[in-house]
């Protein structure tokens, strides 16, 4: 039996996501993390081996579905969702211990991969051998797209957002190099430990149009409502620029940051429909209700409906992104012309100082 392991108030803290799926925080959490910390005190079991666990459940699940019958259905529901169960164990675990690594990333990422193809061919396939109808081919190539694409989809959109960090955090150490030092904040960083961060600086944004108290990084294109992203943070005393890369977005659906806000206080992201939500639909309720066509299809949609959303809140984002680039580079050229200036009052002073000393070594002669 381990003895550091702490209180279960602080293994949520430790275990559990600010953010997560619905799916996740309602019906996993509140099994998985004590189970976590019971496996914690009470066994050896790393996460790479509740990782393996994990997707033995899986091709069990997948076994089930295969048989077609509701009956084995309902039992490779079960699997599924024991699976599930585990697959969030792992990852608790490690943050629990300290005992996580890179590899075990890399074998739950390809694990949940392997767990959705075999569970994808094995129900579609179990349905067509049971009833001959071609449509559960078709669902069982659907549902195998739209996982990958759903997980391609969100790296590439990760690679594109660390891309857009990574320049405005170059320029803002250009400014800082130029004496011009900027305390840099993300938006989204601000977000996960306040889930209202943006709420209020809107609000404070807003007082500060009436009173003037809140000044504004750099000029704003003409006709350009969303504002530009970089804003002076609206805490009283704070010298620093808060880079929102999501202004645009919100300033088109001002209703998405009171939605956002409510279900970020239940611990719910606003991606209400993505990789999790679509497996948890295809595998566990069309088996449970055995309504496989309707429930596959339905949830597809939606996953594409929510992809479709991200992919245009992606594309808004890189205007904001573009919008603060050009900033830094008024404040730049801003500062550039102010040192030519100063540069040319100051050679006629020189210019006047030497002539002075001049006339006063030839009056000495």
């Amino acid at each position: 039996m381990r003895q550091d392991i702490p209180p279960m108030t602080s293994v949520r803290q430790i275990t559990q996501k600010k953010r997560d799926a619905w799916w996740t925080v309602l019906l996993v959490d509140p099994v998985a993390t004590p189970l976590v910390r019971w496996t914690a005190v009470w066994t050896r079991f790393t996460p790479n081996q509740i990782t393996w666990m994990a997707l033995f459940l899986g091709l069990g699940a997948a076994a089930c579905f295969a048989m077609g019958s509701w009956t084995w259905l309902l039992a490779g529901a079960l699997l599924y969702h024991l699976s599930f169960v585990l697959d969030c164990m792992d990852g608790k675990l490690a943050r629990l211990t300290g005992t996580g690594s890179v590899f075990g990333a890399w074998l739950d990422y390809v694990f949940d991969r392997i767990r959705v193809l075999a569970c994808a061919v094995a129900l579609m396939g179990g349905q067509y051998a049971r009833t001959g109808d071609v449509v559960y081919i078709w669902l069982a190539l659907a549902v195998v797209f739209l996982d990958m694409l759903r997980y391609i989809d969100a790296l590439q959109i990760f690679k594109v957002r660390h891309e857009m960090r990574k320049q405005i955090k170059a320029r803002a150490e250009r400014a800082a190099a130029a004496d011009n030092a900027i305390e840099l904040a993300f938006m989204e960083d601000l977000l996960r430990d306040n889930p209202e961060a943006d709420t209020e600086l809107d609000d404070a944004q807003r007082r500060g149009a009436r009173t003037g108290e809140i000044a504004r990084a750099a000029s704003q294109e003409p006709g350009d409502t969303a504002g530009v992203p970089a804003q002076r943070a609206a805490a009283p005393g704070a010298d620093r620029s808060v880079v929102d890369l999501h202004r645009e977005f919100r300033s088109r659906f001002p209703w998405y940051l009171r939605a956002r806000s409510f279900l970020l206080r239940h611990r719910v992201r606003t991606h209400l429909v993505s990789g999790i939500e679509f497996q948890m639909a295809v595998f566990i309720v069309a088996p449970l209700f055995n309504a496989i066509i309707p429930v596959t299809v339905a949830a597809g949609a939606l996953l594409l409906v929510f992809e479709l959303a991200i992919i245009y809140k992606l594309q808004l984002s890189t205007r904001d992104f573009a919008r603060t680039i050009a900033d830094f580079d008024a404040q730049e050229r801003q500062r550039l012309s102010q040192e030519e200036q100063a540069a040319e009052e100051l050679v006629p002073e020189q210019v006047s100082d030497a002539t002075a000393r001049a006339q006063e070594e030839a009056g000495s002669r």
